[in-house]
């Protein structure tokens, strides 16, 4: 049934089209790097953030300045999310000196102290104690800080994860523990590798709170993000936040992804795609036209252009970059 129209709050209306925009660069920043990859411009692995982009967008709606960022592998939605430059991002997975890692980071490893993005990571379930640690710095500073930390379905069997949980409920350090759920690891069902599925539990034995999120609702996000850091901030420990979301591409851009059928795929982005959902929310609100989000799309797309002419024409790392950002 449609939503009624009412005419909405300005200051609410452009917010709810920041997500929009934001959730829309994402998609089609992905969707450009997919190709620059089928091109071979991009080497290694690149994991693209596409069918989960209301995850980190809802969550970075709920944020204040000083809260910061870490994740895993799959990590240019929440580079973008947190305001770092397309360009630089996009330069990076060309292993271009403009990249935000000077060219050596590629898609997996970059990092922006400004935007208070500390990284995706490679290894699975690294970032889990890494971002426990950034939480643990706010609470010794005595700051109001709170540390997002995501990580995967597969990452969440990792031992270090259950280390990190102790930890920081030992200590009540302020942290939300962000679990992507997108339902398959790197290729396997979580109906077949995890005893328990329900992952807003996997805390209950170090007394963490946890809550099970529609990862595909941008609205429903931002509403448990600002609860799960208001809880956090009031000093009460950690929290753990299950998003239920789905990623419409392989694990990364050389998996085929026969593990689940094509009609699957299709069934979810045609009754649940974030984007899509909330554009048609905003029209029956009153908060944006048809012409207006086709508006958006055309500005994005142009934006995101750039960041691949840049990202293509910018210089490679010269080999004095060996020796640069190393601690002897």
């Amino acid at each position: 049934m449609p939503e009624p129209k009412t005419a909405p709050n300005i200051a609410n209306a452009e917010s709810l089209k920041k997500m929009y925009a934001d959730m829309l660069l994402i998609r089609r920043f992905e969707e450009r790097a997919g190709q620059l990859y089928g091109m071979g411009l991009i080497g290694g692995f690149c994991h693209l953030y596409i069918g989960q982009e209301a995850v980190v967008v809802g969550m970075q709606a709920a944020t204040k300045p000083e809260d910061q960022v870490i994740t895993a592998y799959r990590d240019h939605g929440h580079m973008l999310a947190c305001g770092m430059d397309p360009k630089g991002v996009m330069a990076e997975l060309t292993g271009r000196s403009g990249g935000y890692s000077h060219g050596k980071g590629g898609s997996m490893h970059m990092f922006s102290s400004d935007k208070k993005f500390y990284g995706g990571h490679g290894i699975v379930g690294a970032q889990v104690p890494l971002g426990t640690g950034l939480a643990f710095a706010n609470r010794y500073r005595g700051n109001q800080g709170v540390s997002l930390t995501y990580f995967g379905d597969g990452a969440s069997n990792q031992g270090q994860v259950y280390e990190a949980f102790n930890m920081a409920e030992l200590w009540k350090l302020p942290v939300v523990y962000i679990i992507e759920n997108n339902q398959y690891a790197m290729g396997t069902s979580v109906a077949r590798s995890s005893a328990l599925q329900d992952f807003s539990k996997r805390g209950v034995s170090f007394n963490i709170p946890g809550v099970q999120v529609d990862g595909m609702d941008v609205e429903a996000v931002e509403a448990a993000g600002k609860e799960a850091l208001a809880y956090c901030r009031s000093g009460k420990g950690p929290i753990i936040l299950e998003m239920k979301t789905y990623r419409y591409r392989g694990h990364s851009m050389s998996d085929p992804a026969k593990y689940r059928t094509r009609e699957e795929v299709d069934q979810v982005r045609e009754t649940r795609d974030p984007i899509e959902h909330f554009g048609k929310k905003l029209i029956q609100r009153g908060v944006a036209t048809e012409a207006d989000l086709k508006m958006v799309d055309n500005e994005i797309k142009q934006t995101v252009i750039a960041s691949a002419e840049f990202a293509t024409t910018s210089l490679e790392p010269g080999p004095a970059e060996l020796y640069t950002d190393i601690v002897i």
